[in-house]
């Protein structure tokens, strides 16, 4: 195999405190397996911006892409914004720039947690949000020619090549997932087809898919609906594709169950690149203090490694990225590890040791 490069933008705030630890897991869990992973520090975000006036150079952007995926944290500070007031996040010029239409929200919770809901289902969730991240209202979120004094407003476009790109990835996700034992060979569509016209176009667009995927089942649901069945039996679902917005809203109830943003991983794929990250801000109030949880970054990179094994064709990646969420998996399984955002006291050393610990055995 040859020797992989991933690009590492630690970002602002607490981004710069998770990303190392997380690195070295999982280089670790690579070089178990007899894979060498190159880790090529890229600087961008808010405070880069602060320092330079350039958030992301695009020198930078461009040694970014070379890599065979990219590994970033969080990125933005409240305090530092563009001239116009907008937050700063090289994250989304990724997005956009790379066609990263398939934002992977996974929902897998971990043992020996408090978790909100009651139900003793709630403790094994494993599903995925599949939130369209290119296109949708997010994709035009700035002022538009119909603007004036009176009414402001935003455009929801999608297209018909990248929806089906889209349900094409959710649903050879489910296959993946039923091989590997988890889900329900099951990709449910997300939508307002009943108040929408696109949506109700995204639909039909979807179970045209669906004729390909005929070995994978499928169904829909109004995402009003999905979010009440998201708190009250989130279990029945596997892999849900869905629009832009409606995405963005479902993935944090999806970190809710979780027990927060700090336990939410994610991944930003198209045809060609990726990127991984933390669902979670750079909560720059907590820098310093050892309170920054690496559980998201962590996982983002058990992610990222699942995406190298699949783009390489290598058993050795798929079987570093099982071992390091093993690995996380068995810490938590301990009861010894507790969040500061759960009411706990275990921060980034205690998470991040006991994690490494359990990924050396």
């Amino acid at each position: 195999m040859k020797k992989l490069t991933v690009a590492v933008m630690p970002g602002d705030g607490i981004g710069t405190e998770v990303t190392p630890p997380a690195v070295e897991l999982v280089k670790e869990a690579a070089r178990q397996q007899g894979v060498d992973i190159h880790f090529q520090h890229i600087d961008a975000g808010a405070q880069y911006y602060a320092d330079t006036g350039e958030s992301f150079p695009e020198d930078h952007y461009n040694e970014a892409v070379k890599a065979d995926a990219i590994f970033l944290s969080a990125m933005g500070h409240p305090n530092i914004r563009y001239p116009d007031g907008t937050e700063i996040g090289p994250q989304h010029d990724l997005r956009k720039r790379l066609n990263l239409y398939a934002g992977v929200r996974p929902c897998r919770t971990l043992p020996g947690l408090p978790l909100p809901l009651v139900d003793v289902r709630s403790k094994t969730l494993d599903f995925v949000i599949v939130r369209e991240s290119t296109e949708g209202l997010f994709a035009f979120a700035r002022g538009h020619e119909l603007d004036d004094d009176e009414y402001a407003h935003n455009l929801m476009r999608i297209s018909k090549t990248t929806s089906k790109k889209l349900y094409d990835f959710s649903f050879n996700l489910a296959r993946r997932r039923a091989e590997q034992g988890r889900g329900h060979n099951l990709v449910t569509h997300i939508d307002k087809a009943n108040v929408l016209s696109s949506q109700h176009v995204a639909r039909r667009w979807f179970y045209e898919a669906a004729e390909h995927h005929s070995d994978v089942a499928s169904n829909h649901q109004y995402v009003d609906f999905a979010a009440l069945d998201m708190v009250r039996r989130p279990w029945v679902f596997d892999v849900m594709p869905t629009e832009n917005q409606y995405g963005d809203i479902l993935s944090d109830i999806a970190a809710g169950l979780m027990g927060g943003m700090g336990m939410a991983p994610s991944g930003e794929i198209g045809d060609t690149h990726a990127v991984f990250q933390p669902c979670h801000g750079s909560a720059p109030d907590i820098m310093g203090q050892g309170k920054a949880n690496p559980t998201a970054m962590i996982l983002s990179g058990v992610m990222m490694l699942e995406y190298l094994a699949d783009k390489e064709s290598s058993p050795e990646l798929l079987k570093a990225a099982k071992k390091l969420e093993s690995a996380v998996e068995s810490a938590y399984e301990t009861g010894s590890l507790l969040p500061y955002e759960l009411g706990g006291t275990s921060g980034l050393r205690e998470i991040s040791e006991l994690v490494a610990k359990k990924l050396s055995l």
